[in-house]
């Protein structure tokens, strides 16, 4: 392990992508970045992280911040609950710790959207505390590495994981967590491994078998579902008509008014296409003029102050389109 781990670093200092979060132990900063790789690539998520950051710096000004605020500042990064999380995070962090960022593992599990992986890349990351954490990433780099034959999904797969994970990072966790999951993203491919380029290949149990490609087996991806969105395009002189977004999905943000169903006999004035998880949506956009009153929690909105308005990117690119 110790060698292992010792290739593994000297690879990653020379290797390892020049990422913004990579320059600060600011468990905050770290834990915006972690809440963002959710879900998102990084060479997306690293201008959101700038442009958060600088309008947010610190726990007590994203605390402080009002919801409208914090979600239009995290539009086009989309899992909107991932925003509401990380705010109210913030809140507990400033209510109940006084703002000092916890540095037990536990008790950072418990701040709300924080599982076993973020706490664990938080504490190792920000503190350099000898904790594991497994993402997709490092599952895939240990399962290849320990040929894990049992899929990663199930208990005994995720106990010798997080085990082997545990005794990785019990020296240099920091750069050790960091490096694992860099090898994972350039090298340690799910598609076409690049072996050749990999530091740690003559520690590896699948290039050994000439296998890469086997492991990790995980869950098999569940099959798309296609939707149908109908939405109102409610128009008056330079103001359109918003309404709430409710559920989990999309609170806090303003979108076109549903429709039960389309306008009959009438085709779409746009229609677009978008992924939500295993679902392929489109949205389709009627203009159709409703009252204030028939769209519960209706608002009118100044078509040139719109970029103000925090909407899911879906419907501010049909507000785009339509206008």
């Amino acid at each position: 392990m110790g060698r292992f781990r010792s290739a593994l670093v000297r690879w990653f200092a020379g290797a390892g992508r020049n990422l913004p979060w990579r320059h600060t132990r600011d468990p905050y900063a770290i834990l915006v970045s972690e809440i963002m790789l959710q879900q998102t690539q990084a060479a997306t998520v690293t201008a959101f992280f700038r442009d958060w950051m600088t309008r947010f710096p610190d726990v007590h000004s994203l605390a402080a911040a009002p919801e409208r605020e914090v979600m239009r500042h995290w539009q086009g990064l989309g899992y909107y609950a991932r925003a509401r999380n990380l705010h109210r995070a913030a809140r507990i962090v400033v209510d109940r710790h006084h703002g000092v960022f916890p540095q037990d593992p536990e008790q950072i599990r418990t701040l709300p959207g924080v599982g076993r992986y973020t706490a664990g890349a938080v504490a190792s990351f920000a503190f350099d505390l000898p904790e594991p954490a497994v993402d997709t990433n490092i599952a895939r780099v240990l399962a290849r590495i320990a040929w894990i034959e049992e899929p990663v999904f199930t208990a005994a797969g995720s106990k010798k994981l997080w085990s082997l994970a545990a005794r990785a990072a019990s020296k240099n966790p920091r750069k050790t967590n960091s490096a694992l999951m860099e090898l994972g993203a350039l090298v340690c491919l799910p598609r076409s491994p690049r072996c050749g380029e990999c530091p740690v290949r003559g520690y590896c149990g699948a290039f050994e078998r000439g296998a890469p490609e086997a492991l990790p087996i995980a869950k098999p991806r569940p099959k798309t579902v296609h939707l149908v969105e109908h939405c109102a395009w409610t128009q008056r002189g330079g103001r359109i008509l918003l309404s709430p977004g409710h559920g989990t999905r999309w609170r806090g943000l303003w979108r076109l008014p549903r429709l039960e169903c389309p306008p009959e006999n009438t085709a779409p004035a746009l229609a677009l296409t978008y992924p939500i998880t295993h679902h392929r949506v489109r949205l389709e956009v009627f203009r159709k003029r409703l009252k204030t009153s028939a769209v519960e929690g209706g608002c009118w909105f100044d078509l040139a102050t719109l970029h103000t308005v925090p909407m899911p990117s879906p419907h501010r690119r049909a507000v785009v389109g339509m206008v």
